[in-house]
C-alpha cells in the first residue's frame, strides 16, 4: 500500500492498555513493543518504534548500555536527567530541555536521576520523563548529540518543534535529527487553550500529563495516545493544564 492509499483513521489507545515495566527503581509505560514486552501488531506507527513513558527514583537510571542506528529523543517532564555517553556528551536534562542522541554506527549511553553528583544537594524527587526512538534516513550515519533549551518558546501555548528532520524547520527552535520526514512537537497548555494538529500520513499524539480533548475523538487523559493517518488538522483543546507531544511523519518504516 502505497502512503497516497491510506485509508484516514483515528485510533485512540488508553493508558491503561500500554504495557508496563515495573521494578525496585523504575516505572515504565510503553506504547509500542519494547524489551519482552512484544507483539508483533504493534511495532511502531509511522517513523515511530518507541515511546516510553518513565519514571526513575533518585539516584538510579539505566546504567551503560548501546544503541545502533536509531534517533533518540528525550523530553524530561518533572526532575533531571543526567546523560553521559561513550562520545564524551554530558548533560542534565530538564523540562524545556530537548535532547537528541543519534547512535549512528554504534554509541554506549547512560541515563540517571542523579544531578548531584555533578553539582547541588542530593534530592529525593523522581524524573519523569518521555524517550522517543524513530529510525534514521540512513544507517551508519556517525553518532552524534544535540540538546538546547525552548522553555521560552514553550510559554506561546503553540506547538513548538522541539525535534525535526525536516527542511521547513531549517533554523527554527527545534533540534536536528536524522530524518527530512518526521518531527516532534511540544505544547503547554492551560484550561481552554487550543492547538491544531498539522496535516501528515501519520501522527502520534501523546498527553504526558493533563487532560484535553481532541476533535472527533473525545477527551484524552495522561498517558492517552492517538495514532492518526492519513488525516489531520483536528483541535485539541485543554480542559485542564496540560502537555502534549506530536509527532508528523511523513513516511513509515518499511515493512
Amino acid at each position: 500500500m502505497t502512503i497516497s492509499s491510506l485509508a484516514p483513521r483515528v485510533d485512540v489507545r488508553r493508558a491503561a492498555e500500554r504495557a508496563a515495566t515495573k521494578i525496585s527503581w523504575l516505572d515504565s509505560k510503553h506504547s509500542f513493543s519494547f524489551g519482552r514486552h512484544h507483539d508483533p501488531a504493534n511495532t511502531h506507527h509511522g517513523l515511530l518504534l518507541v515511546n516510553n513513558d518513565d519514571v526513575v527514583r533518585p539516584g538510579a537510571g539505566f546504567e551503560t548500555h548501546p544503541h545502533r542506528d536509531m534517533e533518540i529523543v528525550t523530553w524530561v517532564l518533572r526532575g533531571s536527567l543526567v546523560h553521559q555517553d561513550s562520545e564524551g556528551h554530558n548533560g542534565v536534562i530538564y523540562p524545556g530541555l530537548a535532547q537528541r542522541m543519534s547512535a549512528g554506527t554504534g554509541i554506549l549511553h547512560s541515563e540517571k536521576n542523579d544531578s548531584w553528583r555533578l553539582a547541588g544537594d542530593v534530592h529525593d524527587e523522581p524524573v519523569h520523563f518521555v524517550q522517543m526512538w524513530v529510525v534514521p534516513d540512513e544507517a551508519g550515519i556517525a553518532p552524534g548529540y544535540e540538546q538546547l533549551e525552548i522553555e521560552g518558546e514553550l510559554l506561546s501555548g503553540g506547538l513548538v518543534p522541539v525535534a525535526s528532520g525536516m527542511p521547513r524547520h531549517d533554523g527554527a527552535a527545534a533540534i536536528r535529527i536524522n530524518n527530512r520526514h518526521a518531527a516532534l512537537y511540544a505544547a503547554r497548555l492551560e484550561a481552554g487553550q487550543g492547538v491544531r494538529l498539522p496535516e501528515a500520513p501519520f501522527l502520534h499524539l501523546f498527553v504526558p500529563r493533563g487532560a484535553v480533548v481532541l476533535e472527533g475523538a473525545g477527551e484524552l487523559g495522561t498517558g492517552d495516545a492517538v495514532r492518526l493517518t492519513a488525516t489531520g488538522g483536528q483541535k485539541v483543546t485543554a480542559t485542564e493544564a496540560a502537555e502534549i507531544l506530536v509527532w508528523e511523519m511523513h513516511a513509515t518504516v518499511a515493512a
